[in-house]
């Protein structure tokens, strides 16, 4: 069904703050019907009368097809985009007006999927080499089901720069037109991609990472296929240019996504494989997904203020030798769904069964090519839950946990496991540390954590040399972090119900307690002073730029109210 621009304006009399287009006298919901051919579209009026001027159309074009503007959307037909269809010119999506949104009923691919001699022969070497998606500051994209996602190709770059007044909403049509079934919901689409040409350890090289010498081994390529890759998906990651750069993205929210599309896999909020730290990101949202929020395979780019709200498997997740930086990262898990806070890797394909395998896995760390990721100052609030057998999709709810080689360094950060009911086995634990290479790691001081707080019934699940994980850390030649002896249950980190353990303060009570107050717990050594708080965690009660853009935490700007409040 094509709508009248005129008659949809009439009949929208009210559009709710969360994107819901609400109907008036009893027409109820509108719902925006998928559009399955493109025609140029004349809103002009003609008669003996007057001549009013056409309505220019806002829509943006792929150098053929210009998109349908049935006001205040602009509809995208598969003719105009979609897996096989990809997008191969330089293309803007602007801010519409009345909260319009740019509606996609296939996939939207940006640049095509160039692999091994193919690359060259096409003068694909770096980022930039690709078409440009620009997204102005203020726009909504959304997308028809959860068959439907969005690729940033290797080589193409994407400008999405939002603002705090206006960010940038990637999102579904269930979402855009107020359907969905709750503000929880995830699945409504598939998630997002960025594809580019940095380091992945999946891929086969020569030298040490950083070095001048790394080099890819003589007639090798490096085309990892990315989550979602298949037939027409298809889409490839890998390289050896940690500084590649994809483009820009700030201010930007992803909302409902996770699902599976094409070879069985479940897709992310943001999937990103190997993207270089030339690529800018800042103030970042993955809302309401059903795989992981933002996840990193291989790439070293760094990610400043990620919020990660209601993520129903792993908020971050780190693979196959990522070595970036995340800045300020706050995490709320759902009450009854959300994994680890931080899932993380060291070595793709890893393995440890036999010596041929020991002796790989040493060499992936002994040339830098394992994961090596840095957080600094994170919030991290988990669920309840307690995994499978439960009601949660997937595993525990739980906090950190390192395996596979990986050597993380964590400064400043403050794990919560709130809500936990007494009795509950649902092995809910606050930090895991798994395989020997990543607890060597923690022993030669090439992984550390560090001036954080640890408040959970569960505390710790493996051992460091011959000390528990907790006893380890809380040494304070190891940082000193801190383990609350948390006995009472459900634990309460707010002044509320427990003023013996007072961790979290404000409305809602999100805000890190100030480390100079924190006594209850113990204050822990501020363990970098040229970048570390005065605070332990993501944000402090003066963080008000957060409370501007971030969407499903802030009264006025959220579907429901947070379950720990």
């Amino acid at each position: 069904m094509k709508l009248n621009g005129s008659i949809l304006r009439a009949v929208l009399c009210g559009i709710a703050a969360g994107g819901l287009l609400a109907g008036c006298g009893g027409s109820g919901d509108i719902k925006i019907a998928p559009v399955t051919t493109d025609s140029s579209t004349d809103n002009s009026v003609n008669n003996s009368n007057n001549v009013a001027a056409p309505v220019a159309n806002p829509c943006a074009s792929n150098g053929e097809i210009q998109g349908d503007f049935e006001a205040p959307h602009c509809m995208y037909s598969t003719a105009f985009a979609d897996s096989g269809n990809n997008i191969t010119t330089d293309m803007t999506l602007v801010e519409l007006d009345d909260d319009g949104a740019h509606v996609f009923n296939g996939s939207l691919f940006i640049g095509n999927d160039y692999t091994k001699e193919d690359l060259a022969a096409a003068g694909i070497a770096k980022g930039g080499d690709g078409p440009k998606l620009t997204i102005e500051a203020g726009a909504t994209l959304a997308f028809l089901d959860k068959s439907k996602f969005m690729v940033i190709m290797r080589g193409s770059t994407i400008s999405a720069v939002g603002t705090a007044a206006k960010p940038i909403t990637i999102t579904s049509l269930s979402d855009v037109n107020g359907t969905l079934a709750s503000p929880e919901a995830y699945s409504q689409w598939g998630g997002m991609v960025v594809n580019g040409f940095a380091v992945t350890n999946k891929c086969s090289y020569t030298g040490t990472r950083g070095a001048t010498d790394v080099a890819l081994e003589a007639g090798a390529y490096c085309d990892i296929p990315s989550e979602g890759s298949l037939g027409q998906d298809a889409n490839h990651y890998g390289g050896t240019n940690d500084e590649d750069n994809s483009g820009r993205m700030e201010y930007v929210i992803v909302k409902h996504t996770g699902a599976e599309v094409a070879n069985n896999d479940e897709l992310n909020g943001i999937t990103f494989g190997a993207v270089g730290s030339a690529t800018v990101l800042k103030n970042m949202q993955a809302y309401s997904t059903y795989d992981d929020g933002f996840e990193f395979f291989g790439g070293s780019v760094n990610m400043e203020n990620a919020v990660l709200v209601y993520v129903a498997d792993d908020s971050l997740d780190f693979d196959e030798g990522y070595n970036g930086t995340i800045t300020n990262a706050l995490i709320i898990q759902a009450e009854t769904t959300g994994n680890q806070c931080i899932e993380s890797d060291g070595i793709g394909s890893y393995k440890n069964a036999e010596a041929a395998d020991l002796a790989r896995n040493a060499d992936f760390v002994t040339r830098k090519l394992n994961s090596a990721p840095t957080v600094l100052n994170m919030t991290c609030i988990y669920s309840p839950n307690e995994g499978k057998n439960g009601v949660a999709p997937h595993s525990s709810g739980a906090g950190l946990r390192f395996r596979e080689g990986i050597a993380p360094t964590i400064k400043n950060a403050l794990v919560i496991g709130t809500g936990l009911a007494e009795g509950d086995t649902g092995n809910n634990w606050a930090i895991r540390i798994e395989s020997d290479e990543s607890a060597s790691a923690f022993t030669a001081g090439t992984a550390s954590i560090t001036g954080s707080v640890f408040a959970a019934l569960d505390k710790s699940k493996g051992t460091i040399g011959t000390a528990d994980v907790d006893a380890f850390l809380a040494l304070a030649a190891n940082g000193s972090s801190v383990f609350a002896d948390v006995t009472t249950v459900p634990l309460d980190a707010t002044a509320t119900a427990d003023t013996g353990l007072v961790l979290l303060e404000g409305t809602p009570p999100i805000y890190s307690v100030d480390a100079a107050t924190s006594t209850p717990v113990g204050a822990p050594v501020v363990s970098d002073a040229d970048t570390a708080p005065a605070f332990t965690g993501a944000l402090s009660a003066g963080a008000t730029d957060w409370a501007s853009w971030a969407y499903g935490i802030y009264e006025g700007n959220r579907g429901q109210a947070l379950w720990f409040e």
